[in-house]
C-alpha cells in the first residue's frame, strides 16, 4: 500500500486532473511583459538563424554535401525543437490561468523530448560523418552515398519518435489526484513524476535508465569519433589542413557540450531532486539558448557557409566574371 494517503480509487485518481498549470517564471506583470518580449526576440532570431542555414543547403549546390545536409536537417530539427516548448512559453506570460491540458501536457513532452532524442541522433551522425572524412578520406565518397546519408537522415528523424513513447506512456498512467501545479515552464517528466499521488519506483527506474543508456551511448559513440578524429588531424603534415580540420570539430564540439552538459546533468538522474529554479535554467539552456546559439556557432566559423548566406540575402555585392 503506497505510503501516501488516498481517499479515493486508483481509477477516479488517475482521471482527477484534467489539466496542469504550468508556473513558468512566477514574478510581476510587468515582468512577465519583458520576459514576453526578451523570448520573443530569442524565439524569433532563433527560427531566422536556423532557417537561413536550411535555405542555404537547400539552394546554394555546393553545399548539397553529407556534412552541409545532415547540418540543414539538424538546423530545420532544432526549429521543431524550440517550437515545442516556446510559443507556449510565450502564450502563459500573458495568461493569468497559465493551464494546460492533460493531454496537451503529455504531447508536449512526447515531442519534445522525441525531438531532442533526435537530436542526439543527429550529433552522432555528423560526428561519424566528420570521422570518415577525415579519418577515410580515400574511402568516404564510396562509404558515405546517397542512400546511406538519406538513410542515416531519416533515422534522424525517426529515431526519437519510436522509443519515446514507452516512458510517456507510463508517466502518463501514474494517478495523479493533485496538487496540479507544475513549477516549470515546460510539461517536463521530473516535476510530472513528483506530481504523482504514489512512488512509482518501476517507472522511475525505467525512465532514467532509458534516459541513461540513450545519452551515455550517444555521447560515448561522439567522443570516440572526434578521439580518433583528433588523432588523425594531429598526424596530418599541412599546418592548413590541421586548422580546417579542427575549426570544423571545434564546432560541432561546442554544440555537443552545450547540449549533453545540461542534459545529462538534467536527466540521468531525476531522483537528484535539484532545486525548482536549477531545474528550470538547466531546461532553458538546452532547449531555448542552445538552439538560438547552434546558427553562430556553425555559420560563424564556416566559410562556405558564411558565402552560401550572403548569396540568400543578396548581401554579397561582387560581380560575375565573364
Amino acid at each position: 500500500m503506497s505510503s501516501r494517503p488516498m481517499n479515493v480509487s486508483s481509477t477516479e485518481t488517475t482521471n482527477s486532473v484534467s489539466h496542469f498549470i504550468l508556473m513558468g517564471f512566477p514574478s510581476s506583470p510587468e515582468m512577465q511583459l519583458l520576459y514576453f518580449a526578451l523570448f520573443s526576440v530569442v524565439y524569433t532570431l532563433t527560427l531566422m538563424g536556423n532557417a537561413a542555414i536550411v535555405c542555404a543547403v537547400r539552394w546554394d549546390r555546393r553545399l548539397h554535401t553529407p556534412m552541409y545536409i545532415f547540418l540543414g536537417n539538424f538546423s530545420l530539427l532544432e526549429i521543431c525543437y524550440v517550437t515545442t516548448t516556446v510559443p507556449n512559453m510565450l502564450a502563459n506570460f500573458l495568461s493569468t490561468s497559465k493551464s494546460i491540458s492533460f493531454v496537451s501536457c503529455f504531447t508536449q513532452f512526447y515531442f519534445f523530448f522525441s525531438f531532442g532524442c533526435d537530436e542526439g541522433f543527429f550529433l552522432c551522425i555528423m560526428a561519424f560523418d566528420r570521422y570518415l572524412a577525415i579519418c577515410r578520406p580515400l574511402y568516404y565518397p564510396c562509404i558515405m552515398t546517397k542512400q546511406l546519408y538519406t538513410g542515416l537522415a531519416i533515422f534522424g528523424w525517426s529515431g526519437g519518435f519510436i522509443p519515446f513513447p514507452t516512458p510517456v506512456v507510463l508517466i502518463s498512467q501514474l494517478p495523479y489526484c493533485g496538487p496540479n501545479i507544475i513549477n516549470h515552464f515546460v510539461c517536463d517528466p521530473v516535476p510530472l513524476i513528483l506530481l504523482s499521488c504514489s512512488e512509482d519506483t518501476t517507472t522511475q527506474f525505467i525512465y532514467s535508465t532509458f534516459n541513461a543508456v540513450f545519452m551515455i551511448g550517444t555521447f560515448l559513440f561522439i567522443l570516440c569519433s572526434y578521439a580518433l578524429v583528433i588523432v588523425a588531424v594531429l598526424q596530418m603534415p599541412s599546418a592548413a589542413s590541421k586548422h580546417k580540420a579542427f575549426s570544423t570539430c571545434a564546432s560541432h564540439l561546442a554544440v555537443v557540450t552545450l547540449f549533453y552538459g545540461s542534459i545529462m546533468v538534467m536527466y540521468v538522474s531525476p531522483g537528484s531532486r535539484h532545486p525548482v529554479q536549477v531545474q528550470k535554467i538547466i531546461t532553458l539552456f538546452y532547449s531555448v539558448i542552445t538552439p538560438f546559439c547552434n546558427p553562430l556557432i556553425y555559420s560563424l566559423r564556416n566559410k562556405e557557409m558564411k558565402i552560401a548566406l550572403r548569396r540568400i540575402f543578396k548581401t554579397e555585392h561582387g560581380t560575375h566574371k565573364i
